[in-house]
């Protein structure tokens, strides 16, 4: 006799709650990046939000922000609604980055559908959120389940799409200087990049659009720019997102 696995999408149920072993269950998580400047060295970083876990398993680690799949409602939808609830955050790029689902991932079988999210400064709640603390995405703790794994992929995959999308954007305001747009770039690789190099590549790409506004302050005033909306912020492929 062949044994069917069952799939449930039934939210807030524990792994205590669970009665056989073949339920699988799935959830949605968020990898949320933006860029936090550290007020004694004037670094800028990449930077997360991590929500402690105040029960089992994993009760008093950190964790990405999540939650259960709705029956009622699309992936897309999930992953925001999740982060409003956990972080007060609305995403204005928000895509799908990868399934995650080792059998022994969690107590029970889960299965997490991971987005990745892109938010500037101005865009993150001006309170505290209960629960709720930024981290380098660098120097990161140990975190609950796999959820290390998980953002190092996140970082790869961002670290790759930056060379050919204009998906730094999802960072900056909608005008800023090219040292701002570079500032973006070496945090997200980790490097240094020549200033020379780095403005005659981008301003070859086609991508940017100069204004004819500037930034003044101590410095030579610096021109602004914005990106060419008709280019996209990442390649989503022919897929139609379906909400």
């Amino acid at each position: 006799m062949v044994t069917m696995t069952q799939t449930t999408l039934i939210p807030g149920i524990t792994s205590a709650e669970t009665t056989t072993d073949d339920v699988t269950r799935v959830a949605v998580s968020t990898v949320i990046f933006t860029l936090r400047r550290d007020p004694v060295s004037d670094r800028a970083a990449i930077v997360l939000p991590l929500v402690r876990r105040t029960r089992d398993p994993h009760e008093g680690l950190w964790a990405l922000p999540g939650g259960w799949l709705d029956t009622s409602e699309s992936l897309d939808a999930a992953a925001s609604r999740t982060l409003a609830e956990t972080t007060g955050i609305a995403p204005s790029y928000l895509e799908q980055l990868y399934a995650f689902g080792a059998v022994d991932r969690s107590p029970g079988r889960v299965v997490s559908i991971v987005y990745w999210a892109l938010v500037r400064p101005d865009e993150i709640p001006d309170h505290d959120v209960e629960n709720v603390t930024w981290f380098e995405a660098a120097q990161l703790p140990l975190l609950a389940f796999d959820h290390n794994e998980i953002v190092e992929y996140a970082l790869w995959r961002l670290r790759n799409k930056v060379g050919y999308s204009r998906i730094a954007h999802g960072l900056l305001a909608d005008e800023f200087t090219l040292a701002e747009l570079r500032e973006v770039y070496e945090s997200i690789l980790g490097r240094r990049l020549d200033p020379a190099n780095f403005r005659r590549q981008v301003e070859n790409s086609g991508n940017l659009i100069p204004t004819d506004r500037f930034r003044t302050g101590s410095h030579r005033p610096a021109r602004l720019y914005r990106y060419n909306q008709d280019v996209e912020l990442a390649d989503r492929g022919p897929l139609v997102v379906r909400h």
